[in-house]
């Protein structure tokens, strides 16, 4: 691969868990093996959680809540070690990018802001420490007969199980840990199998600002074992970014304990084309936005809709557009698209590709591995036309580079369309009039709603309605899921109300 030599990863202890600030010993000797998708070669081995390395994370988490001084130091005071995380992730931005785009295939030129922007998301909530109001002062309703204080105190939900998935660990993980920091929870960390090197950088990094022990306790797992963070009655909450299959499964398994949760899960995002629109220029807006992470993210663009009189036209403009993608290896900076993240990944996208054929869709381009690379878990850009939203390309998220093209009969069959999905995490409309892009926003049911782009505002918020996720990630709608609201009402007038002004 093309990579220079200054490219590294440089970890203390791949086979050890960070918990209670200290590394210590696996239970067992199980490992995980981290493979290259680009090469399919070994890239990093790392120690494999089991039940009792879990049950030690949690220990350490809940005494560190419990008994030690996080929670009970001032949101000020916790600010400071997120600057403290914020700018050891600037620092080593060059190992974090190096692990992203080995692990994942994520290509050089996109994987080198993920250190910076894990970083900015630490610092967004450290500034945040003083303008939130974590204590709100409120006049006494009549109803509440003798009060002469009423406060809205929020305060930490308690330990948190963070669940963050294998695409992009760095911004995941920071989007749970960095507001459960600042509200005053402890943190178990799981990170996935195949991308855990964020995580264990990130734990150095806690090591060496001196987070007080059991503030933050990682380890790397499977399905079966982050179970038990799931199910620990010691865990107060649970974070989880990945599949709408996995989150309804730890949606039931919070419900049977009354566990609070936050999921950020999948989508079948769409994009309507306006017949004001020029074809040209969305075909190159989401020619662009399909290469992200070769398909693979949750708010992928993947069903576009256009006007049928127009659709044939924007298919032969899509078409010419990622035709001219070039994939290949992701540390090449000429390389616009790297690989799927793994077999399993590019089987699953093979399956979608049979699929869409089976049911009658016109596979334009793509549909397998480029000719030219005979290794690695490379696929071509896919385009189908002609889909009907009740085809399981039209439903079903691939994960991948695969868009389906929809025709629509008017503008208000095309939001119908775009809204018959049990998803609702993305959407995109294209206009050249920003009014009608407005009422347009209004009427799709989905979390984020962009203009001509796929654009993101994550201090703003971002989540998704229906089964795309519950609860909202990033800005101060963020912080909010990892808060408890009490309300204190006073008789009289408390002589250290002064203390709180902090709050």
């Amino acid at each position: 691969m093309v990579h220079s030599d200054e490219m590294t990863l440089r970890l203390l202890a791949p086979d050890r868990f960070f918990i209670d600030g200290q590394w210590i010993e696996p239970s067992t000797k199980a490992m995980f093996d981290v493979i290259q998708p680009a090469t399919e070669e070994l890239f990093l081995r790392v120690a494999e959680a089991r039940a009792d390395d879990i049950d030690r994370a949690v220990s350490a988490a809940r005494r560190a809540f419990d008994e030690g001084p996080w929670p009970r130091m001032t949101p000020t005071e916790r600010a400071g070690y997120l600057r403290g995380l914020a700018q050891g992730l600037r620092d080593r931005g060059a190992e974090i990018a190096f692990g992203h785009t080995s692990e994942m295939g994520v290509v050089h030129s996109v994987a080198k802001f993920g250190g910076p922007g894990a970083g900015a998301t630490y610092d967004f909530y450290a500034d945040l420490a003083d303008s939130f109001k974590f204590i709100e002062r409120h006049q006494p309703s009549s109803g509440a007969m003798g009060a002469a204080v009423s406060l809205l105190v929020r305060e930490p939900v308690g330990v948190l199980g963070a669940i963050v998935p294998w695409n992009s660990p760095p911004s995941a993980t920071a989007f749970k840990v960095a507001p459960a920091l600042l509200a005053g929870c402890t943190v178990v960390l799981k990170a996935s199998p195949e991308a855990p090197s964020a995580m264990l950088i990130l734990a150095e990094i806690a090591e060496s600002i001196g987070l007080p022990p059991g503030v933050l306790n990682c380890v790397t797992a499977d399905r079966e074992v982050s179970e038990l963070l799931v199910t620990d009655p010691r865990v107060d909450k649970i974070s989880f970014t990945g599949s709408a299959a996995a989150g309804r499964r730890i949606a039931s398994l919070c419900g049977e304990r009354i566990a609070r949760y936050t999921l950020e899960l999948g989508g079948k995002s769409p994009g309507v084309i306006l017949d004001d629109y020029d074809l040209a220029t969305a075909a190159a807006s989401l020619s662009n936005s399909s290469r992200r992470m070769a398909g693979q993210t949750c708010a992928s663009l993947t069903r576009i809709i256009v006007n049928r009189n127009r659709h044939d036209e924007f298919v032969e403009l899509l078409a010419a557009e990622l035709s001219q993608i070039k994939v290949g290896d992701p540390f090449d900076p000429n390389i616009d698209m790297g690989p799927l993240a793994m077999r399993r990944q590019r089987d699953r996208v093979e399956h979608y590709v049979a699929k869409g054929n089976e049911e009658g869709a016109r596979l334009v381009i793509g549909g397998g591995r480029p000719a030219h690379l005979d290794r690695g878990y490379f696929f071509e850009p896919t385009i189908f036309a002609n889909v009907d939203n009740d085809m399981t390309i039209g439903r079903e998220e691939i994960f991948g580079p695969v868009l389906s093209v929809i025709p629509a009969d008017s503008e208000d069959h095309a939001l119908q369309i775009a809204n018959d999905t049990v998803y609702g995490l993305n959407a995109v409309v294209f206009t050249h009039d920003a009014d009608r892009a407005l009422q347009v926003a209004r009427h799709f049911r989905a979390g984020t709603v962009g203009h001509n782009a796929a654009i993101y505002d994550f201090n703003v918020g971002f989540g998704g309605f229906k089964q795309s996720g519950v609860g909202r990630e990033g800005g101060r709608e963020g912080l909010l899921p990892y808060l408890e609201s009490k309300t204190v009402l006073l008789a009289g007038e408390p002589s250290n109300l002064s203390e709180f002004d902090w709050a």
